[in-house]
């Protein structure tokens, strides 16, 4: 049995290796934003997983969590099925009754960033708390700590923002201020896997915090997410909401780790009830597969890889692009070292061009394009009639919502791709300046 799958392998290696590559062809190969980049390892360890029938959470996941939370040098790493799912998990634990007096109640106040990603948002909403929003600055697209300082107010008991782009905010001094301020700080590090803000690792400067593997990411697991903590009660109330609310910690098909099953009484629960069937949160299914799993560990081998690709790819679009009118470049965060998710570009209100017009134009010439995700969130249908306090003004978030956009530099993109977006840039400015 055992030569057999090998000789299945081998032959899913060599099936992976026949693919033909494309030749990239400008103005009509589509330069990708983002995407995942796979090859004869994922490939056969997918099917290996598949072949062994490993289609629950099993020694995978087991697995990545162990690797993934020593990469982060944190206590504990629980898989979720979805990045979004990472942070409902993350916030929602903070309001378990087993907190006491510093559990999140509804109506209590979590600060948190205007122009992102509405899931960054979303789980306060869901908990029946309130967002207080912020500005950013242009050029880092982050926060700053001065701006949520300002927003803490006699409700505020928590802090959640994402490092965007994969460039850190100052995330010291906000788990300074959070501590100052006795505020739990969720840090979203979705987009910002392999980034380092003052030498250390974003992601790390959290109570908890939280990873996507959407294809776009710094690693994928096609679908797939991870909550981070070095916190081991925050943990157990994790892993608990993720895995149906239970009491117990045995694994699935694993018996009686706590050697109590039938022993305890909890609740108003009759004396000896299956621990197995007691429920201590109101928890959720959000684990994922060893699929999954398998495709991760295969590609965090390649993380320190991805994120040089990222750097460079970034590096060289910031050097062909510097100085052209009209545009605000990027900048990194004074003391960040980003493992870049994309290239962000500001067209500036005074330039003669708009970004529309050059957004179109990059389409047309199969350059992929996005906005910075949500722009001004407060503007959106979903958040006119949900309860958020704003703090300061949201001037720079509208900036962001009317003339940002940014294109990729992911690791699938070769040199003559980037070179490419950067010509076809430049062109632009040329011809309408």
């Amino acid at each position: 049995m055992n030569e057999l799958k090998a000789r299945i392998l081998e032959l899913v290696r060599k099936y992976d290796q026949e693919q033909a590559d494309v030749d990239f062809v400008p103005g009509e190969t589509r330069v990708l934003v983002s995407g995942a980049v796979l090859d004869e390892s994922e490939r056969a360890a997918l099917v290996e997983a598949a072949l062994d029938m490993r289609i629950a959470a099993g020694v995978s996941a087991a697995r990545f969590e162990r690797e993934f939370a020593r990469l982060f040098g944190l206590r504990k790493a629980h898989l979720t099925n979805s990045g979004s799912s990472a942070n409902l998990l993350a916030l929602s634990a903070l309001t378990s009754p087993s907190l006491g007096d510093r559990r999140l109640r509804p109506g209590d106040e979590v600060v948190t960033v205007a122009a992102g990603f509405p899931t960054t948002v979303n789980p306060i909403i869901q908990n029946g708390l309130v967002p207080v929003f912020v500005d950013i600055e242009l050029g880092t697209y982050n926060t700053t700590p001065e701006r949520v300082e300002a927003a803490i107010g006699p409700r505020t008991k928590a802090i959640m923002i994402a490092h965007s782009l994969g460039n850190p905010f100052a995330a010291r001094e906000i788990a300074e201020l959070a501590a100052a301020h006795d505020l739990f700080f969720v840090e979203d590090n979705c987009d910002a896997v392999g980034s380092y803000y003052e030498g250390r690792l974003t992601g790390t400067f959290g109570h908890l915090s939280t990873v996507s593997f959407y294809p776009a990411h710094h690693i994928t697991m096609g679908e797939g997410g991870c909550v981070l903590t070095g916190d081991l009660s925050l943990a157990r109330l994790v892993e608990s909401m993720r895995d149906w609310g239970r009491d117990c910690w045995c694994e699935p098909g694993e018996d009686n780790r706590c050697l109590k099953r039938f022993d305890q009484q909890l609740g108003t629960l009759p004396l000896g009830y299956d621990h197995k069937y007691v429920f201590s949160t109101v928890g959720y299914n959000l684990k994922s597969t060893d699929l999954q799993a398998s495709l991760g560990l295969s590609q965090l081998a390649k993380l320190e890889w991805f994120g040089a690709a990222r750097r460079r790819n970034w590096a060289r679009l910031r050097e062909q692009l510097d100085g052209l009118p009209g545009l605000l470049l990027p900048e990194p965060t004074p003391g960040g070292d980003p493992s870049w998710f994309g290239f962000v570009i500001t067209v500036l209100p005074e330039a003669p061009y708009t970004r529309k017009a050059m957004v179109d134009h990059l389409e047309q010439q199969k350059i992929s394009t996005r906005g910075l995700f949500g722009g001004n969130l407060t503007r959106h249908p979903a958040y006119l009639n949900s309860a958020h306090r704003v703090s300061g003004e949201l001037t720079n978030s509208d900036v962001v919502t009317e003339h940002t956009f940014w294109v990729g530099v992911y690791p699938g993109l070769t040199t003559e791709m980037i070179d490419y977006t950067a010509r076809t840039i430049r062109e632009f400015v040329a011809a309408n300046s």
